[in-house]
């Protein structure tokens, strides 16, 4: 996998007009300038927020892409539950590294967190 190549033109595309310009008009040809996988490419193009960050993408810089695109904060977040519940547990990069067991051990972890706290238990 070749997140690094995924992240730098994400973030590149967020900060560069004459890499947004690009991405609208000649997509195909800026994609032959990153390392990127097939599923990437896909992902890219498909505007799949879900696998985007499965795949490891940093959500800062994910927010931002999917901020150009016009996708509002509640419907960015829905992407990535269903991305998890789709593809799986976050594969890469610093999610990865947190041991995330998935939605529902997420939840489960809030909800005894939360219990605590209403106990006086912090």
């Amino acid at each position: 996998m070749s997140l690094y190549y995924v992240q730098k033109l994400l973030y590149q595309l967020n900060r560069d007009p004459h890499v947004r310009k690009r991405y609208d008009s000649e997509l195909d040809e800026l994609l032959t300038e990153y390392d990127l996988t097939a599923e990437e490419i896909q992902a890219i193009k498909a505007l799949d927020l879900g696998l985007l960050y499965v795949i490891g993408v940093n959500g800062q810089i994910l927010m931002h892409f999917s901020a150009l695109h016009g996708i509002a904060w509640p419907d960015y977040i829905e992407a990535l539950r269903q991305g998890l519940k789709k593809y799986g547990p976050v594969r890469e990069g610093v999610y990865a590294e947190t041991g995330y067991q998935g939605i529902a051990a997420h939840d489960e972890a809030l909800r005894a967190r939360r219990a605590a706290t209403s106990q006086g238990k912090t």
